[in-house]
């Protein structure tokens, strides 16, 4: 690997966590002349932009968080495809990875927050979806299963839970499926368990109040 390369590699995460970092709730509140960070949960986030603006707002965030883990991962991948044949190697899927972390970490510690931010749950979308195409079927199939217990339970939190716990086995069955070599890709298992890991620990406030039984459900009153 040549030297230009190593530097584009080692370059790549710092702009995927810079990109991640953006805190597109608080700039689609203030806009609104609100300070999100002292609505509802304090959380920049997309639920939390939907409870104190409204659901079109809430899906606006939705959607930019989704896109600044995709767009960077993606452009990597392009990266990768074009230098290397074939599954990649584990060094190369590190490299690879190591965007992915650097896109989720932003939003969840961002620099212009005050390394505060969300629980990393729309961007982790957007970057497991960006892992194409190793990553992606299992990424649209948790989300699939995020709209169903959110469409079932009412809890964006619990549905967030329940999509990334299972993130790890339907990659893990997708590979076997699609017959994609499973021993060969095990730092994207790694990751996707450490993801999941990760957003479980960020919602451990949410746990709490679920089970307390004082957690807020989609449709909600906004905060006045």
């Amino acid at each position: 690997m040549s030297i230009t390369n190593v530097a584009t590699y080692a370059a790549m995460p710092v702009a995927a966590y810079l990109c991640g970092a953006i805190p597109f709730g608080v700039l689609i509140a203030r806009a609104r002349g609100v300070d999100l960070r002292k609505q509802g949960s304090g959380n920049i986030g997309a639920t939390n932009v939907a409870r104190a603006l409204g659901r079109k707002y809430g899906y606006l965030c939705f959607a930019l968080d989704v896109l600044k883990g995709l767009l960077p991962v993606l452009l990597a991948g392009r990266l990768v495809h074009a230098m290397h044949q074939g599954v990649p190697t584990a060094a190369v899927q590190g490299a690879w990875l190591a965007v992915g972390v650097g896109a989720v970490l932003g939003h969840v510690f961002s620099v212009f927050v005050g390394f505060r931010g969300g629980k990393g749950v729309a961007t982790s979308l957007g970057v497991v979806l960006g892992f194409y195409p190793y990553l992606t079927p299992a990424g649209l199939a948790a989300f699939v299963i995020w709209i169903a217990c959110a469409l079932i339970w009412r809890y964006v939190s619990l549905a967030s839970i329940v999509a990334v716990t299972a993130f790890p086995l339907l990659f893990a069955g997708s590979c076997v499926l699609l017959g994609w070599p499973l021993g060969r890709l095990w730092p994207l298992l790694a990751f996707a368990a450490a993801m999941a890991v990760l957003v479980v620990v960020r919602h451990r406030a949410n746990i709490g109040r679920l089970l307390n039984g004082t957690e807020s459900k989609i449709g909600s009153p906004r905060p006045r």
